[in-house]
């Protein structure tokens, strides 16, 4: 009993701070290793990383398992691909770790440390869901083509960057302008950020998947390649036929009606309540309300 109690009271002592002795170094390294963890994973939310870390995890949480129960065989091949894995997916990331790098040296030291995150989350509002319905739908009516593309948490400044810079109000008239024929904007596809068209003529990147019908041309095929990479939802109108179509998480929505249109884009609208109607709910109606 006494080996016991002297062993816990040993133990005790190594942790208590004394034995430690933590500098006021250490803990300024803590705060700025905290910092950096933090940056990294706001930078790593808002790109495709994001997509990459989540094939990531279920690949690290099989290897603890095969660890756990002994799988000899896995963990033999695991220690010999462990270091070709990590150059691969160096050579993967290394678009998005340029532009880090890229957007770190545009910026002084202190400023370039929070430009991973996104400037803000911005929600597209009731008036930019109709024009786009609307704007679809006219030019499905003269067949012309178009290629809508709505980000969200995943930015799109990759693709942003091969197009013209734009940055106006969303309108049913001006996404019309962009893509009305033989003007120099309606070539390749427009990227709309909340409220605003940011960009045009831009391009994106073609899907592989061979399950897409043979009859859909590029436009579709682009529309389905960026839903493959990002989170964004894009909005085809189809040059031949006029239909309306939508690509989200990889899939094609194919000959949409505009009710259809406008719940697809309000599925990813998440619409915020107002706070005036949130204090309705226990005050009831309101004084100038009839």
């Amino acid at each position: 009993m006494d080996m016991i109690l002297e062993n816990l009271s040993s133990y005790f002592e190594i942790l208590s701070l004394r034995s430690l002795n933590i500098r006021w170094q250490d803990i300024v390294e803590v705060i700025i290793i905290s910092f950096l963890l933090y940056q990294i994973m706001a930078w790593i939310k808002h790109t495709k990383v994001w997509l990459l870390m989540k094939g990531i995890i279920i690949i690290i949480a099989f290897i603890l398992l095969a660890l756990i129960f002994k799988m000899h065989t896995i963990i033999w091949i695991v220690e010999h691909v462990l270091g070709l894995a990590v150059t691969a997916v160096i050579v993967i990331l290394q678009p998005e770790l340029r532009r880090a790098l890229e957007e770190l040296g545009r910026k002084s030291f202190v400023t370039g440390l929070i430009t991973f995150e996104k400037p803000s989350d911005e929600r597209f509002s009731d008036k930019t869901v109709n024009d786009l319905v609307k704007a679809s739908f006219e030019m499905g009516k003269v067949k012309t083509g178009a290629l809508m593309v709505i980000e969200q948490k995943v930015l799109l400044t990759e693709y942003e960057r091969t197009g013209i810079e734009v940055d106006g109000l969303i309108s049913s008239q001006l996404l019309i302008n962009i893509f009305e024929h033989n003007t120099p904007l309606h070539d390749g596809a427009v990227i709309i950020r909340g409220n605003r068209v940011v960009s045009a003529t831009c391009y994106l990147p073609l899907s592989d998947n061979m399950e897409i019908s043979k009859e859909l041309g590029t436009r579709h095929r682009a529309g389905v390649g960026i839903s493959e990479v990002t989170d964004a939802l894009t909005i085809i109108v189809s040059e031949e036929t006029g239909h309306v179509s939508v690509t989200y998480e990889g899939k094609l929505y194919r000959n949409l009606d505009a009710n259809e249109l406008k719940e697809k884009i309000s599925m990813i609208q998440n619409k915020e309540v107002e706070d005036n109607k949130k204090r309705r709910l226990w005050k009831g109606r309101a004084k100038d309300e009839r």
